[in-house]
């Protein structure tokens, strides 16, 4: 390891929107750990991760801490879909509870586990400009109804408020927290809603008339990383063709 090198960690990093925020910041000159809950990853410097589960989180914690002492971005792009889609009158709990447990609970600890080694980082005086961030990729689906996937729509709810706290709570030690929301990513996740999307998005439902791509979300990831919207703590940033922009 160089000094001074930078270290991210990249939740859900096997593919999609993950691997793409992953592999731009590898080439960016970060020394990324791709974490995810696959058994294991070629060629890149992993880390099996569960956000889900309180063990797996202290033992990521524990192996950055004692590898590196240091790190400088967490993104936290884990998530899950549903693996039904069902309308919010027919629903499961078990549904419910496996998508809040993972995009939300696992989302907010997290950002509780790496702020505290953040702040722990800063106060030692050790490392030289030391100025850490976090990512918290959340989705179009914060704001936007669906009621064939509510749990969903909930869980990413959920991430985006996990943001505004931790923006607010971290920025008395200058460490900015922002968000991403992706809108629609062509991706492994959207695959199973491929002909869906492709109407929609010919019909206009964004004014940018093509699918987003991984690559399109980890230039945002990227701006943050870099520093360039530290003074923006607390902000989603909207990666979604302009789905956002209310028009008549």
């Amino acid at each position: 390891m160089m000094e001074n090198e930078k270290i991210a960690l990249v939740t859900g990093a096997y593919q999609g929107i993950g691997r793409g925020i992953a592999d731009m910041l590898s080439q960016n000159g970060y020394r990324v750990i791709y974490s995810d809950v696959f058994p294991e990853m070629e060629g890149v410097e992993y880390l099996k991760l569960d956000i889900s589960k309180a063990e797996n989180r202290e033992a990521a914690a524990d192996y950055i801490d004692k590898k590196y002492h240091r790190l400088d971005l967490l993104v936290n792009n884990a998530g899950v879909a549903c693996k039904v889609r069902m309308d919010i009158l027919e629903t499961t709990e078990e549904s419910f509870d496996r998508l809040i447990n993972i995009n939300t609970k696992g989302t907010f600890f997290m950002c509780q586990k790496f702020a505290n080694l953040m702040i722990g980082y800063k106060s030692s005086g050790k490392i030289k400009d030391y100025c850490p961030r976090i990512v918290n990729i959340a989705s179009n689906s914060s704001y936007t109804s669906s009621v064939s996937r509510g749990e969903y729509c909930i869980s990413k709810a959920g991430v985006s408020m996990i943001t505004s706290l931790f923006a607010d709570k971290l920025g008395e030690y200058d460490i900015p927290v922002l968000e991403v929301r992706p809108g629609i990513i062509k991706t492994p996740m959207t695959e199973v809603v491929t002909q869906k999307y492709d109407k929609l998005i010919s019909e206009g439902i964004t004014p940018t008339k093509r699918w987003g791509t991984p690559d399109d979300v980890a230039k945002a990831v990227l701006a943050v990383a870099e520093g360039l919207l530290d003074f923006s703590t607390g902000t989603a940033i909207n990666v979604d063709g302009g789905f956002h922009i209310k028009r008549l």
